[in-house]
């Protein structure tokens, strides 16, 4: 498979999650992906949140529930581990869907809402430091 040069930024879709145009960070730092949110709560077997992001007011406050789902320990930036949820849904850029998992976690102080790490970028993409918002620009 031929990689996709991506920026440092962009704005993806996340067709399962009805979640469009969401900014996005290419961190080849991290090892894992993550997307802002908040009030997570196990209820019943089923994830409880609810995904916040300023640039949308459609989004603000929309409530999601995961039945699958799983629990991870996470090394954020700082050196802390934190148990986190991670689900599994899709990602679209470039007008190509591809599988993502995210672990949830609370990136209020972030600037953006979504951090796209290695794992998920290795073997599809080349990142571009002096690019941004490519594959939106494509749409």
């Amino acid at each position: 498979m031929e990689k996709i040069v991506i920026g440092r930024f962009d704005k993806a879709d996340f067709p399962a999650l009805h979640l469009n145009d969401i900014a996005i960070k290419i961190d080849t730092g991290a090892y894992s992906s993550s997307i802002h949110c908040e009030n997570i709560k196990e209820v019943d077997d089923e994830l409880h949140c609810t995904f916040l992001d300023a640039e949308h007011p459609l989004y603000n406050g929309r409530a999601f529930i995961f039945k699958d789902y799983d629990i991870v320990f996470v090394r954020s930036s700082n050196g802390i581990i934190q148990k986190r949820y991670l689900v599994r849904t899709n990602i679209k850029l470039f007008g190509k869907v591809f599988k993502i998992s995210l672990s949830l976690s609370d990136r209020q102080e972030m600037r953006y809402p979504v951090l796209i790490g290695r794992k998920f970028l290795t073997k599809k993409f080349i990142v571009d430091t002096e690019l941004v918002d490519v594959s939106f620009n494509l749409k």
